[in-house]
């Protein structure tokens, strides 16, 4: 009997919609609480600690993330406020940014440039097919930007996405540590290299370092999304890859 209530009790939660809006705020918080506590380490970024516990509890509770999205479509719909709210630090330091415009502009266009070219080359000493290679080319950029991008290009969209995430991850995992023991520490050198690199998820990682950090990781997130759009064909036709 108990077990039949407790089945009960779970269809009742898995078909409300604030079931896993609640799960990922529950998870979130958690997240960042562990985080806090043991310090701050790279390994337990509260993105990839949420991400793993999330894909833990919809394959352990058979639910498909059809499902899951139904509920948390809130926490997607809150995406383009928060990007637009990337603007207050930045006007903050709009004197510090016009100085800064010609190095900014210049790092953008290598980072961009880098960021493509050796994902081609690489995937191209493994053999990749040309469609494997055009949905690699704009992994650094934001998800919704870079599978765009991909369609467009004639990549697979849907690998592009799963790349996307894959790279914020690494690079929220993985940049700092390198940019450190490169001796880059510079705040401003530091959100470029993130913001470009490894997009929104990076975004999140610098801002968790300062303000200027977060506020230039945003910048050259939003930038390197526009260069990588009008650049990356160009880029493309001088590797060989006709698109």
């Amino acid at each position: 009997m108990k077990d039949l209530d407790l089945q009960t009790l779970w269809v009742y939660l898995a078909a409300s919609p604030l079931l896993w809006l609640t799960a990922t705020l529950v998870v979130w918080q958690v997240a960042l609480w562990l985080h806090g506590r043991l310090g701050r380490p790279a390994l337990l970024n509260p993105v990839i600690v949420t991400v793993g516990a999330l894909i833990a509890l919809l394959t352990l509770s058979d639910t498909p993330y059809g499902v899951y999205f139904e509920g948390a479509q809130f926490v997607h719909f809150l995406l383009g406020p928060a990007t637009v709210a990337l603007a207050v630090p930045l006007y903050r330091l709009r004197a510090e940014l016009r100085a800064l415009a010609m190095p900014i502009g210049v790092a953008l266009l290598f980072g961009v440039s880098v960021a493509a070219i050796s994902a081609v080359e690489l995937a191209r000493l493994f053999d990749a097919d040309t469609e494997i290679l055009l949905s690699l080319a704009p992994k650094s950029v934001t998800t919704p930007v870079a599978m765009g991008i991909a369609e467009k290009l004639g990549g697979i969209p849907a690998l592009t996405a799963a790349l996307v995430v894959l790279t914020g991850l690494t690079g929220a995992l993985l940049g700092v540590g390198t940019l450190r023991l490169l001796g880059i520490r510079d705040p401003v050198a530091t959100g470029l290299a993130l913001g470009t690199a490894a997009h929104g998820i990076g975004t999140a990682r610098a801002f968790q370092l300062g303000p200027r950090e977060g506020a230039l990781s945003g910048l050259a997130m939003a930038l390197a999304a526009v260069l990588t759009a009008l650049l990356l064909p160009s880029l493309l036709d001088w590797l060989g890859l006709a698109v």
